[in-house]
């Protein structure tokens, strides 16, 4: 494997920010590449498409999504130690590659009619791009902002949140253009792949690392730190081994779970709960529904982050969990009796669901310090792969289920938002749970470390 220095201009070294650079450029790099991963939230552009051109399944048609989920966590746990080794740059080049020849590996499956490669290139290539690209630029983005780190990484996964508002009628323009055969659908993803390459170069090229020690002008690190944030350092290696880690790994899965489940069924819940009121959810408005919790979804990582800030982390995902758990009683008893409440509580769990993303990584640093928080959060993310499963088959299976039993409308999810409110309530027993980490965890401090030396080096001389 290639180290730092033989990486050329994807080195550490070469990324390097030359004095007087702006850390407001990072942002917009880190952006570059999440907007456009950020397109796996409008797969299901593609899934009608496919299913008529191909003659798939509902599920079937799912799979490379989910695929793409699952290689995200997995990717990003075990890259994540290279992205901290090799950089930011590297980290971002290698999303680049893999999620724009993921789209070219699909062309060729559409085109083809092989579902397999579609599978293949989207689900499993592309899958790897998005867990590398993710988390590409949260420990920059953390040592350029040390002063406000959730609003730093909220900014930059706003933009996976949000990649689908862009995504999404682009891809239908496409496919309108194109025509929905396989040939269309081809043609499609090659665009795709092209213009995400030459929009995630940028994020390549404009993204640097601040040189050691650096501080914002006129910024100290405050004398007193709050109860919940480390001084000290913690290498992946030594996180996973703390109950902090995994009662953080339970919160995250547990509140990725309850939102996903929503985010997936959304249009359809929607339709259901007013079936048969008088004021039925036409398509049209059931769409515009979905949009809503993107726009929720993608503001919720900017404005529950930044508000972390002030607030702490632990108490930042004491509303997540605890409101949101609220927010889903609320649907499960009254939600067929008002459209706004409906929308207004779906739209806060979206909110909570976004947020608990991009507060994490801020979570993380709080607990763990920098020094390998990007391979911690990798490691982290497995969760999502776990959630990223968990949350539609609870709600698809149980909704399966209640249909067959000649249930309908509210009573259709009625058990599977009571399993999110008692998942929920897991969480809130785990992040409650969360203390600072023992300092056996912690990495030697460099005094520490010199002065052990010491001994030994006057022993030598004798």
């Amino acid at each position: 494997m290639l180290t730092n220095d033989r990486l050329g201009p994807l080195s550490r070294s070469r990324t390097l920010a030359p004095p007087g650079w702006s850390r407001w450029l990072v942002p917009p790099a880190a952006l570059a590449v999440h907007l456009s991963i950020g397109q796996a939230y409008a797969w299901s552009v593609f899934k009608p498409p496919l299913e008529s051109s191909l003659d798939l399944s509902g599920t079937a048609s799912a799979l490379p999504f989910q695929l793409g989920i699952v290689m995200l966590g997995l990717s990003a746990a075990f890259g994540g130690t290279l992205v901290e080794r090799n950089g930011p740059r590297w980290a971002m080049f290698v999303s680049l590659v893999c999620f724009s020849s993921g789209f070219l590996v699909a062309a060729l499956g559409a085109a083809t009619s092989q579902y397999w490669l579609v599978v293949l290139g989207y689900g499993f290539i592309g899958g790897i791009g998005l867990g590398i690209g993710y988390i590409s630029p949260v420990s920059t983005l953390m040592k350029w902002f040390p002063d406000r780190p959730g609003m730093a990484t909220g900014i930059a996964i706003m933009g996976f949140g949000g990649g689908a508002l862009i995504a999404s009628p682009w891809s239908s323009k496409l496919l309108e253009h194109f025509g929905t055969d396989n040939g269309g659908i081809a043609a499609t993803f090659l665009v795709h792949g092209v213009t995400y390459a030459v929009f995630m170069a940028l994020g390549v090229l404009l993204v640097r690392v601040p040189p050691e020690g650096w501080r914002p002008a006129g910024w100290e690190p405050p004398q007193e730190q709050g109860h919940m944030i480390s001084t000290a350092d913690v290498s992946a290696r030594n996180a996973i081994r703390t109950p902090q880690f995994w009662f953080l790994w339970v919160v995250l899965c547990m509140n990725v779970t309850a939102g996903i489940g929503i985010l997936e069924k959304a249009a359809p819940m929607i339709g259901d709960y007013f079936k048969d009121t008088d004021t039925p959810v036409t398509a049209t408005a059931a769409a515009g529904f979905v949009a809503l919790l993107s726009a929720a979804n993608m503001a919720g990582r900017l404005l529950w982050s930044s508000t972390s800030d002030l607030i702490g982390r632990k108490n930042m995902y004491r509303v997540y969990l605890g409101v949101g758990a609220l927010m889903y009683l609320a649907i499960s008893q009254l939600g067929d009796s008002s459209k706004p409440l409906f929308v207004v509580c779906a739209l806060v769990i979206l909110s909570f669901y976004g947020g608990g993303f991009s507060t994490v990584p801020a979570y993380l640093k709080d607990l763990f310090g920098t020094y390998q928080v990007g391979a911690i959060h990798g490691r982290l993310l497995t969760a999502w792969s776990v959630a990223g499963v968990l949350g539609p088959y609870i709600v698809n299976k149980v909704a399966d289920h209640q249909e067959e039993a000649g249930k309908s409308g509210p009573g259709l999810y009625s058990l599977s938002l009571t399993i999110m409110i008692a998942l929920l309530v897991v969480g809130f027993i785990a992040n409650e749970l969360i203390r600072p980490v023992h300092p056996r965890f912690h990495e030697p401090a460099p005094a520490a470390a010199e002065s052990e030396a010491a001994p030994a080096e006057k022993g030598g001389d004798r």
